[in-house]
């Protein structure tokens, strides 16, 4: 016999029958609807102090995220080629900029607002922490984001940031260089992880309540931190809010998107490096056949180098992973390649005479041409130095780079990663080493020493949310300590920790209960109360 439950009657449906008390399904139901009433998750009534505009930007924030989210999704259907060919894909990737742009400025504003109000008082240091770490997966999931982009300005953000991670054993784990798996990190895993932090932080937020008021000047009573609100209430539609939020969004998204676009400067290849700069490629290019490029000297995650690599103390934390991408400079980016040329009998001499020779002969040839490099000259797209007895590199040289001009050396770089290549490690790391890529960096102020992790190609906002991590680079001593990249990663991870558990620090969370900006922000709530107070 079936039991029908009257559907009418709320408090039945969730308690359920007697008998079922022990179901995990209805306890899971009963303890949800306990903490989580309707009238908590869809409010039409709110304390009265939730009147400021600070409360504005965390509709803002959740608002910017749905269109970060749409736009995101249609150039992942599209595919990573689309908004580089069509102008229909370039405007919807301006869109997806945009509001990116506008989602970290509306979630900053939020957060420091909330940090001014001390949003962790009254047992809501989840709610705090849970707002911490939808930020730092925001800025995981939008880094992942610029160094997908398949242009100029993530090639170069991809090999600078490179170093920072392998300095804290990240590297071997998150290839920034492998262009396959950063953009699956981008569209799916990191947002993935955003998404649901930022809807527990919501459930927080309507779990808790917003935070109350500091008690008002001669205030007499006052609700406690922890309890529900005894004060006054005012209506709240908090659909209707949350729709002109996203109508205004959007409207602010599509006209920055129209007026500004999105920037995409070409990446450079192996293949325009060698016409535009062929002097530049063969010195890298004999470098990295003597030894002392700066990827022959990298330690792990690409190489096993006895005492290089940047250390905290006495600690190498990327020798924990080891050597888990393997690189090997001179046969990698030259002597394998040099190998796949067919029908040349001067080149098949060549490296056999190199290959046949002893080590203290390979260098002194590359000794030799390296200084006769210095004065080299690029004549009819070949390179020119002195006479000297330099054996058979120049043939290798010459060879090489007549490879890179036709375009068969950037194929030849990413071909042992399969027929669908996405890991660009090789030619990222040989593209770093020479000085043309560089050279374009600092003319678009993408370096170091111009805030380069910050900053975009053009005029355009680059990640200005990664201003504090870029800082660190332009003082002492980390902008000249061989151990910079260690020492930055540590202070950020110190102050990441420390954000996060700020609620438990004394004082620091009693900040802002003596720096008094509450006030402005409740200034209304204030006035009223102080002044019903006095009279």
């Amino acid at each position: 016999m079936t039991t029908v439950v009257d559907d009418k009657d709320r408090e039945a449906i969730v308690s359920g029958l007697p008998e079922d008390h022990d179901m995990w399904t209805n306890k899971l139901r009963r303890k949800f609807y306990g903490k989580l009433p309707p009238e908590k998750l869809l409010p039409d009534r709110q304390p009265a102090y939730v009147s400021s505009w600070i409360y504005v930007f965390g509709v803002a924030t959740i608002s910017a995220l749905v269109f970060v989210l749409l736009s995101g999704a249609i150039l992942a259907l599209k595919g990573p080629s689309w908004w580089h060919n069509s102008s229909e894909g370039h405007f919807v990737n301006s869109l997806h900029l945009w509001s990116v742009e506008f989602f970290f400025f509306f979630m900053v504003i939020h957060l420091w607002g909330k940090f001014f109000m001390a949003a962790w008082r009254g047992k809501r240091s989840w709610t705090w922490m849970t707002g911490m770490f939808a930020f730092l997966a925001s800025v995981g999931t939008a880094f992942t984001g610029y160094l997908s982009q398949q242009n100029f300005d993530s090639q170069w953000i991809s090999t600078q940031a490179k170093d920072g991670l392998n300095a804290a054993g990240v590297g071997s784990l998150f290839n920034v260089l492998d262009f396959g798996q950063m953009l699956m990190w981008h569209i799916v895993l990191l947002p993935l992880v955003a998404v649901i932090i930022v809807a527990i932080h919501v459930l927080m937020v309507r779990l808790r309540g917003v935070v109350h008021p500091f008690p008002p000047k001669g205030a007499r009573t006052h609700p406690a931190e922890d309890s529900p609100w005894t004060g006054k209430y005012r209506r709240y539609d908090i659909l209707k809010e949350g729709t002109i939020a996203m109508v205004i969004v959007l409207v602010l998204t599509i006209l920055f998107s129209v007026i500004f676009s999105s920037p995409d400067e070409k990446p450079i290849t192996l293949q325009s490096w060698a016409r535009n700069a062929p002097v530049d490629f063969v010195s890298t290019a004999t470098s990295e056949l003597a030894g002392t490029s700066v990827s022959a000297g990298y330690s792990y995650p690409y190489n096993y180098v006895p005492g290089a690599g940047q250390k905290l103390g006495p600690i190498s934390l990327p020798s924990i992973f080891g050597v888990t991408i393997p690189v090997n400079p001179a046969q990698d980016f030259v002597l394998k390649p040099l190998e796949t040329i067919p029908y040349n009998s001067a080149l098949t001499s060549a490296l056999a005479t190199y290959n046949t020779a002893s080590s203290s002969q390979q260098t002194k040839w590359l000794n030799d041409y390296t200084k006769a490099l210095g004065s080299a000259k690029a004549v009819g797209g070949q390179v020119v130095v002195g006479n000297g007895n330099y054996g058979p590199v120049p043939e290798m040289m010459s060879s090489l780079l007549t490879l890179a001009r036709s375009g068969g050396l950037d194929a030849s770089l990413i071909a042992g990663s399969g027929f669908y290549g996405t890991d660009y490690t090789k030619p990222l790391l040989f593209l770093a080493d020479g000085g043309y890529m560089a050279s374009i960096a600092q003319a678009q102020h993408l370096t170091g020493s111009q805030w380069g992790m910050m900053n975009e190609t053009g005029n355009y906002p680059g990640q200005a949310w990664l201003w504090l991590y870029t800082f660190w680079y332009q003082i002492q001593p980390m902008s000249t300590s061989g151990n910079g990249d260690v020492l930055v990663w540590t202070i950020m991870i110190a102050l990441s920790l420390i954000m996060i558990v700020l609620p438990f620090i004394p004082g620091l969370r009693a900040i802002p209960e003596k720096v008094k900006l509450y006030r402005f922000i409740w200034r209304d709530y204030y006035r009223d109360e102080e002044s019903t107070t006095v009279s």
